[in-house]
């Protein structure tokens, strides 16, 4: 039976033949940087559009810079400021400009919390008087210009402040904060996972008035992880995390004058008893704030506009879903506070254009494909800039298209991943383009016509240096599963002959909304990959049901049943890929991290008569040890939906084990925690189920650091090899045997 349908065969060298490429790729050379791509550091375009900073770094002299270049000619303009020039300051790794670019905010020290939060020293550079200013003596989080570069807001402590940066004065705005109590101006941990962001303060457009959300997390249940160190006695990390079905942080809206010195709590006319505030935003009026209010199962959400003057506030925009609402940061509002706001109203992600009433004026973009990326808009033409996957599913493309929907322009047309980065004035783009064959390209277009005008950048050297390595082809196609054509890629041995069988290894993240099967470059799984291939792998990636950009139907169908269907579509996969001449149904495996992790545990578990072995990488074994935000946006609640929380979660399945299982977990995750492989392993001892598992002393759930990353691929490839069994031998009989021949 014909279950693939090619659509690209991806070579990734078509101009050198098979023979020319005869070195291994080494897990060594993996994850030591050898194959690592050259790309644009921290790029900021100028307020003038015609120019671009960078941030560079020499690593001989540690001196960093940020350097400004011509968009037009590329060549450096100036060095705005170099480290080596500044006694105090040795080095900096980020920057902000204010909006006058007159002062640039320099990240000094940086202290990683989580995923997306730091602690850092910082200070200000004033351009025209080359002083450096101190921010504050003490680390602080989330420093941010005033409009008129005057002032730094920060949090610190749990508080907010600001600093004068002509007075050296700095003034607290907040009092009540406490540790894992009352936090002002930043997230609490589940919003910084889930909702993507830290900073939880704005300044209105004239400085004169700060928006924040206060949580009060004193009824949000703890959560504890040993920190082991290399001290007698370990140390303890205690914060709040609220896990599926239990408390979570109350949150406010407050607004804080900085004339009066005094701050206002926000009361919208709605009652909301349990509810999200993922999102404020200022129009570009001073007093009209906006503010998102998500209700807690996630399929309502309302946006407001409240008028700091008065403190009245209007409900303009109400969305709801049968399953959730997706939260974005696509919000722009134009000089007549009308906005443009991405929404799947109509089955699949687009743009729309509401006026400040919430009156819809028009839906801007249109078609069974989705809007992935909102660029901006730019008002002398009225035109908007976006990314989309009208091109494929796995492409991406960059396009413009008039506020009114017409005049639609795709600007860039190879096949593959296209990313833009606009210019101030949106006269040009940097476009990062890359491919399953092509390494990441920069270059400098033109925003009206996409025409390329020179190239910035390249990865030539890295592409040069591969082709003395054995690459195989990455073979795209569909393969149709529970009748849905899901996307796939394949990679087989360099020397694959198919007359022969080859073990099976898949590889999947699964997670709702995700893609694993792009056409883009390679990251350090796909080397990985290429591998194991040299080993005599066939490698396999599949996106079934609950992955993204295939439409809202698609991903949601999932739907208080995390792990059902995509369990279904990887098991079916692996049944259909087994009955291919070339492929040994008795050796088929399947791994993943996170997400991936808790699927594959499912597969090995509940598919045992389809794999007969699995790698499972900081998973979720129960969803009722993962957080309410992520958790119940799929899941609703445990006390709501147990069924699908236990019937789902591998933990519950282990007495069906037959194949090997390899269990990985980092002991200071921090977000998949511990408890979830430590609950796993006490049900396989229980279930009296022989597995292997390996723990990462005080990682995190990326599992990197030192030889550590190298320590876990080694691992995971023994096993791979020890369980799964290869033609090894045999191919690299061959393959000598093929060199004997030639010579």
């Amino acid at each position: 039976m014909q279950y693939l349908k090619y659509f690209v065969v991806a070579l990734l060298f078509a101009t050198t033949s098979l023979s020319a490429q005869n070195k291994n790729i080494t897990l060594e050379e993996i994850w030591s940087g050898s194959f690592r791509t050259e790309r644009l550091q921290s790029l900021h375009s100028l307020k003038n559009g015609q120019q671009y900073a960078v941030l560079n770094f020499n690593r001989a002299s540690g001196v960093s810079t940020i350097d400004i270049f011509d968009y037009k000619t590329l060549k450096k303009v100036e060095t705005i400021v170099s480290s080596g020039d500044l006694a105090s300051v040795p080095s900096f790794r980020d920057y902000t400009f204010s909006d006058d670019e007159s002062k640039v905010l320099l990240t000094v020290e940086s202290q990683p919390i989580y995923r997306r939060s730091s602690l850092g020293k910082f200070v200000v550079y004033d351009r025209a008087s080359k002083q450096v200013t101190l921010v504050s003596e003490d680390k602080i989080q989330e420093p941010t210009f005033s409009p008129d570069g005057t002032k730094v807001a920060y949090g610190k402590s749990n508080n907010l402040f600001v600093f004068d940066l002509a007075t050296n004065k700095t003034t607290q705005l907040t009092f009540d904060g406490k540790f894992n109590e009352i936090i002002n101006g930043i997230t609490d941990w589940v919003y910084e996972e889930e909702f993507s962001f830290v900073r939880a303060f704005e300044w209105n457009a004239d400085g004169t008035k700060i928006a924040y959300i206060r949580f009060d997390e004193t009824k949000v249940p703890e959560f504890s992880m040993d920190i082991y160190g290399s001290k007698l006695y370990q140390t303890q990390q205690v914060f709040k995390y609220p896990k599926a079905g239990e408390e979570n942080a109350v949150v406010s809206l407050h607004v804080y004058d900085v004339k009066t010195n005094s701050s206002n709590e926000v009361k919208v006319s709605k009652n909301y008893s349990d509810f999200y505030i993922p999102r404020i935003k200022w129009t570009k009026e001073a007093d009209l704030l906006s503010a998102q209010y998500l209700n807690r199962h996630q399929n309502e959400l309302d946006l407001w506009i409240i008028d700091a003057s008065s403190n009245s506030t209007q409900l303009v925009l109400e969305e709801k879903d049968a399953a959730y609402v997706d939260v974005t940061f696509d919000l722009t509002f134009l000089n007549d506070n009308s906005f443009i706001w991405t929404s799947e109203l109509s089955g699949f992600n687009h743009i729309f254009h509401y006026d400040i009433t919430g009156k819809l004026i028009n839906q801007i973009t249109k078609g069974n494909w989705e809007v992935t990326n909102y660029y901006g808009y730019e008002p002398k033409s009225k035109t908007i800039y976006y990314q989309s996957v009208e091109n494929g599913s796995i492409n991406r493309d960059v396009y413009s298209i008039g506020l009114s929907g017409k005049n639609k322009k795709r600007l860039t047309t190879r096949e593959g991943t296209s990313r833009a980065a606009f210019s101030a004035d949106f006269s040009y783009f940097i476009n990062t383009f890359s491919s399953a064959t092509t390494p990441p390209e920069y270059t400098l277009n033109s925003a009206k016509t996409g025409k390329m005008i020179k190239s910035i950048k390249d990865n030539d050297k890295l592409a040069q240096k591969l082709l003395d390595y054995k690459t195989s082809k990455k073979e795209f196609s569909t393969i149709n599963v529970n009748g849905n054509d899901l996307n796939m890629w394949m990679i087989k041995p360099s020397n694959f002959d198919s007359n022969k069988k080859y073990p099976l290894f898949m590889t999947q993240y699964s997670g709702p909304g995700s893609q694993s099967v792009s056409n883009s470059w390679n990251g350090s799984n796909d080397y990985w990959y290429q591998h194991l291939a040299q080993e005599g792998y066939v490698v396999v990636c599949i996106d079934g049901r609950g992955t993204g950009f295939k439409g809202a139907e698609f991903k949601k169908v999932t739907q208080k049943e995390l792990g059902k269907y995509e369990l279904e579509d990887q098991i079916q996969a692996a049944k259909q890929l087994g009955e291919l001449a070339y492929i040994d149904a008795d050796k088929i495996g399947i791994w993943g991290w996170s997400f991936g992790g808790f699927m594959s545990s499912n597969a090995l578990f509940k598919g045992n008569d389809v794999f007969s072995m699995a790698i499972a990488v900081a998973p979720v074994t129960s969803w009722r040890y993962y957080d309410t935000v992520y958790t119940e946006r799929y899941m609703t609640t445990p006390q709501e939906n147990p069924s699908g929380y236990d019937e789902n979660s591998p933990i519950n399945h282990v007495n069906k084990l037959k194949g090997d299982f390899l269990l990985v977990h980092g002991s200071a995750d921090d977000n998949v925690h511990l408890q979830n492989t430590m609950a796993m392993v006490e049900a396989l001892i229980q279930a009296d189920k022989q597995f292997e598992w390996m723990i990462y002393p005080d990682d995190n759930h990326g599992i990197y650091g030192g030889n550590t990353r190298l320590h876990l691929y080694k691992k995971m490839t023994n096993f791979i090899h020890d369980k799964l069994g290869t033609e090894r031998e045999a191919v690299q009989a061959n393959e000598k045997e093929e060199v004997k021949i030639k010579g």
